[in-house]
């Protein structure tokens, strides 16, 4: 982080209002959870070298409530992950949702993917992505009424990967779910590791939910990761859905399958409850 850790950052100041330009328009598809009975909206947790935004949504009433980490998509902490968080918070979950990429800019404001990619996405440190979600847990012991020993993770696409790796690096995770994460990738100085890397070692029980139709998360890496899996003892497991592209889940996205985004969300929760977070 170099002399980021001797003064605060200039950071995203709030979160994206709305979704992020690059996906639009929205489909009809699209759900709106309400926030009767919430608490939600953006907060701000405190980090190494200053401080990110967050969406947290939980019930309003009540205390020591489960923690569910909820990993962004490339396009931020946009409307779709707010609502994530909101239906979690129906379920009597403290969810949060870190802004992973408040450093590197602001990706709701442009409007080309691989512009995000090459601009933003490509230049964020897992190390600092492990550290925020770090930083982010212990605000939601101290400041969010959470109970971070039933803590989980789940994320989508680019979070999806992260959810592997965040499951590896913190061994108090009791369960994670990986919609569509990556699997197989070049190492790289700012990612030097990858789920295929840390799968036999894996401690945490992840559940991964990936599309046979995914143009970019081949099945022949489903299947060597269902195979590294197999030698370790993590008990993590993947979901290949059938004719199932990447991005099922997105339901503001044509690539939304309502079917296999429905089956997905209720083997989280089955998942989360199995594996004593719910």
């Amino acid at each position: 982080m170099g002399d980021l850790t001797r003064r605060k950052f200039i950071v995203v100041s709030t979160l994206a209002a709305g979704f992020a330009l690059a996906v639009e328009p929205i489909t009809a598809a699209v759900i709106k959870t309400d926030s009767r009975g919430l608490v939600a909206g953006e907060v701000k947790i405190p980090v190494q070298d200053g401080e990110i935004p967050a969406y947290r949504a939980m019930p309003a009433t009540g205390a020591n409530f489960p923690v569910v980490l909820v990993v962004q998509e490339i396009f931020g902490v946009h409307e779709h992950i707010q609502d994530i968080c909101r239906r979690f918070a129906k379920l009597g979950y403290c969810a949060i949702a870190p802004e992973m990429f408040a450093r590197q800019g602001d990706v709701s404001k442009l409007t080309d993917i691989q512009e995000i990619i090459t601009k933003v996405v490509s230049k964020v440190p897992d190390a600092q992505v492990m550290s925020d979600l770090d930083a982010t847990v212990a605000w939601a012991g101290k400041s969010s009424k959470g109970n971070i020993d039933k803590l989980a993770i789940t994320g989508f696409c680019w979070g999806g990967r992260i959810v592997w790796l965040y499951s590896a690096y913190n061994p108090k995770v009791k369960a994670g779910v990986a919609w569509y994460g990556r699997l197989v990738s070049p190492s790289t100085e700012l990612t030097p590791k990858h789920p295929i890397d840390i799968a036999a070692n894996l401690k945490v029980p992840v559940l991964g939910l990936y599309g046979a139709k995914d143009d970019g998360i081949p099945n022949e890496t489903v299947e060597q990761m269902r195979k590294a899996l197999k030698g370790g003892r993590s008990g993590s497991q993947i979901i290949l859905y059938p004719n199932t592209p990447h991005g099922f889940n997105a339901d503001y996205r044509p690539t939304y399958r309502q079917k296999e985004s429905e089956d997905g969300w209720k083997r989280l929760q089955a998942w989360f409850k199995k594996n004593g977070v719910a």
